[in-house]
C-alpha cells in the first residue's frame, strides 16, 4: 500500500492511489523540495561518463531526441532502477495523481504492478468494471487497445487505462495456464466505492467485507459491527473479517480499522533511513466486539493497509488469520515535490508489524493455510504473483520470514482444479454484494465452523486428514 504523508491540505487521502485503477501505494506528500546532503559526496567520474553518454546520443541517435526527452528519460531510469514503486512524476502526472487521491475517479478498478514490461493485477475492486468482467488477482497486462506494453513505464501504462467514464478499452491478458491471451473490454467509470459491507452468516455470527480502505472505512466499519450486534440482539457470537482481494488504501483507514476491534497495543510502525521516516500507531480501543472471537480471511490479493490490520490483529493475538500467504506490499512512498512542478515518489521506510516482522516482500502468513487439494491448482497458486517476485524489489531482512501456518486445510478433493478456481471466483463475486454463498465458498465455510467451535478436516504431516477444534485466540485484557 503506500502510505502517503500529506500536508494540510492532501492529508488524509488515498494511500492505495486508485489511478482509476488503484496502484496501492502507500504515499506520503512532502512538501520540502530536497537537496543533496553537503556530506554527500558528489561521484564526478559516474556523472562524467553520463555527460559522455548525453552527448553521444544527442549527437548521433538516429532521431533527434530533445534534451528534455533525454533528461526525463535518464531521471525516470534512475528512480525505477530502485524499486518498483519508486518513480519520476513529471509536471503533468503530479498534478493528476493530486486530482485522484479525492478516491473519486475514471477508471477501472484494479490494483496493479509493473514488471519486465508487464502490469500485473494484485487485485480487482469489488464491483468496478474489472471485478464485472472477470479481470483476476494474478492477471498479466501485456497489451492496452492493441499497444504492447513493454518499455512503455508504470506511470505510462496507467495512462493508457485511464480515460472519460463510459469510454472503453480493451486489456489483452495472459492467464496461465491457459495458452492463449484472453481479451476483454471494459467501459471506464467512476471509481466510488462502498468499502465495507456486512451480513449474518448465521445466528450470532457476523461476516464483514472490506473491498478497500478509503478514507471512511474505519468508521464505517465501527457502525458495521454495531449494526451486527443489534441483528444478534445485543451481543455476537463471533465476527469473520474478509480482507480477501483487498488491495489497501488509506493508511489511517486501515490504521482506524484495527483499532476497532483492540482496546490497546501497537498497531504497525515504520523504518527508515532519516527520524521522520519512524512512525507508530498504537490502538486506543475499546474493542467494537467486546472480545468476540474472529477471524481475518486474506488471499495473494490481500496487500498493503490489509496486511497491516491483518498484521495487528494476528500479532495482538486479536484473531486467527485464515486463507494464503498475502501480497507482501510492505513499503512507504514519500511524494516530494520537485522545483519544475513534478516530484519524485521515492520508498522512505518499510512497514513492521506489532512482532516486529517486515511486511515488505514477507506478506503475512496465515496461522491457518487453506490449499487446494489438487495438485494443479497448488501448483498454480505457487505462481501467483506476489511483492517478492517483481524486479528489483526490496528485500527486507527479517527473522519472522520462516515463519510457518500452524494448521493446514484442504479445498474439497471431489474439486477440478478449474471447478474450485470457478467456484471460488464465483463466491468472490458474491461477497462483493454481499450474498455470501457458504457453499461454494469453502474458506469461508470453513472459518464459519471454527468459530462455532465445530472440528474441521486439517491436514497432517504425513498427508492425512484429522478432525480437529482448532483454538480461537483468547482476549486477555487486551
Amino acid at each position: 500500500m503506500s502510505t502517503p504523508r500529506f500536508p494540510k491540505p492532501l492529508r488524509g487521502t488515498v494511500l492505495g492511489i486508485s489511478v482509476g485503477l488503484v496502484l496501492g501505494v502507500s504515499i506520503s506528500f512532502a512538501v520540502t523540495v530536497y537537496a543533496a546532503k553537503d556530506q554527500d559526496k558528489i561521484p564526478l567520474e559516474q556523472i562524467q561518463t553520463f555527460s559522455q553518454v548525453f552527448a553521444v546520443v544527442k549527437s548521433n541517435y538516429v532521431d533527434p531526441a530533445s534534451d528534455k526527452k533525454l533528461m526525463d528519460g535518464a531521471i525516470n531510469g534512475m528512480v525505477s532502477a530502485l524499486d518498483p514503486h519508486s518513480a519520476y512524476l513529471s509536471p503533468k502526472e503530479f498534478k493528476e495523481m493530486q486530482v485522484l487521491t479525492n478516491g473519486k475517479f475514471g477508471g477501472l478498478g484494479i490494483e496493479v504492478t509493473g514488471d519486465h514490461g508487464v502490469l500485473k493485477v494484485v487485485a480487482p475492486i469489488d464491483g468496478t468494471p474489472a471485478a464485472k468482467v472477470g479481470i483476476k488477482s494474478g492477471d498479466l497486462i501485456v497489451k492496452i487497445d492493441g499497444n504492447a506494453l513493454q518499455g512503455i513505464g508504470l506511470q505510462k501504462t496507467v495512462d493508457m487505462m485511464r480515460g472519460k467514464p463510459g469510454t472503453q478499452v480493451t486489456l489483452t491478458i495472459l492467464r496461465p495456464p491457459q495458452p492463449l491471451p484472453l481479451h476483454f473490454t471494459l467501459t471506464r467509470a467512476i471509481i466510488k466505492v462502498q468499502s465495507v459491507r456486512a451480513t449474518m452468516l448465521a445466528p450470532g455470527y457476523g461476516y464483514i467485507r472490506i473491498s478497500q480502505f478509503q478514507e471512511n472505512t474505519g468508521s464505517a466499519t465501527r457502525k458495521a459491527v454495531e449494526h451486527l450486534e443489534q441483528e444478534a440482539n445485543g451481543h455476537l457470537n463471533g465476527l469473520i473479517l474478509d480482507l480477501r482481494n483487498n488491495p489497501g488504501g488509506v493508511l489511517g483507514a486501515g490504521v482506524e480499522t484495527a483499532d476497532t476491534f483492540l482496546n490497546k497495543g501497537l498497531i504497525v510502525y515504520t523504518k527508515g533511513r532519516t527520524p521522520d521516516s519512524d512512525m507508530r500507531f498504537s490502538a486506543h480501543g475499546p474493542d467494537y466486539l467486546h472480545g468476540a472471537p474472529m477471524i481475518v480471511l486474506i488471499n495473494g490479493g490481500s496487500a498493503s493497509a490489509a496486511e497491516i490490520v491483518t498484521g495487528a490483529l494476528k500479532d495482538d493475538h486479536r484473531a486467527l488469520v485464515m486463507g494464503q500467504r498475502s501480497f507482501g506490499k510492505g513499503s512507504v512512498q514519500t511524494v516530494m515535490p520537485l522545483s519544475n512542478g513534478g516530484a519524485l515518489k521515492l520508498t522512505t521506510a518499510l512497514y513492521y508489524t506489532p512482532a516486529g516482522c517486515s511486511i515488505q516482500s514477507q506478506g503475512i502468513v496465515p496461522n491457518i493455510a487453506v490449499q487446494p487439494a489438487n495438485a494443479r491448482q497448488r501448483a498454480l497458486n505457487a505462481d501467483l504473483l506476489n511483492e517478492s517476485e517483481l524486479h528489483g524489489v526490496l528485500k527486507a531482512p527479517d527473522e519472522c520470514s520462516k515463519a510457518t501456518p500452524q494448521y493446514t486445510i484442504a479445498l474439497p478433493v471431489s474439486a477440478t482444479a478449474t471447478t474450485q478456481s470457478t467456484q471460488e471466483d464465483e463466491a468472490m463475486a458474491a461477497s462483493a454484494v454481499l450474498k455470501p454463498d457458504l457453499a461454494k465458498d469453502y474458506p469461508l465455510h470453513e472459518a464459519l465452523a471454527i468459530l462455532e467451535g465445530k472440528a474441521v478436516p486439517v491436514q497432517e504431516a504425513k498427508g492425512q486428514t484429522v478432525d480437529t477444534v482448532i483454538p480461537l485466540p483468547k482476549v486477555v485484557g487486551q
